[in-house]
């Protein structure tokens, strides 16, 4: 089988090179199923943190946010916002010679379509 028919097979490979079972999940040993091995103690660290804070606690520091980003913090400001409406998708850099690079090779491929009479 080459790459591109293993590309579009639909089915995951049954437990061999790959480490899987045959319902195409980590098999048992694959070191790739390990999963997080801090993922525990998070959690038990997250347990704690809500049971220490009470919803009054929660809305005291929500209010300070809010009248601290009323006041021109625009660290607080940003964090409300992002936690309201969402993070702002990071900016894309554009790099000016890979679009001049690019310009360049378009406008050859024009000139050898109309030597060869496409259009």
């Amino acid at each position: 089988m080459i790459a591109g028919d293993q590309a579009k097979s639909s089915t995951p490979s049954p437990t061999g090179d790959n480490g899987r079972d045959g319902r195409g999940r980590f098999a048992t040993g694959n070191r790739c199923a390990v999963g997080n091995p801090l993922a525990r103690r998070v959690a038990q660290l997250r347990s704690m943190i809500l049971e220490a804070v009470s919803e009054d606690d929660l809305r005291a520091v929500v209010l300070a946010l809010i009248e601290k980003a009323k006041n021109g913090d625009v660290m607080a400001a940003r964090e409300l916002l992002d936690r309201l409406v969402g993070k702002a998708p990071s900016p894309v850099l554009l790099d000016l010679q890979d679009m001049e690079d690019r310009k360049m090779r378009l406008a050859e491929d024009r000139q050898a379509d109309a030597r060869w009479g496409k259009t």
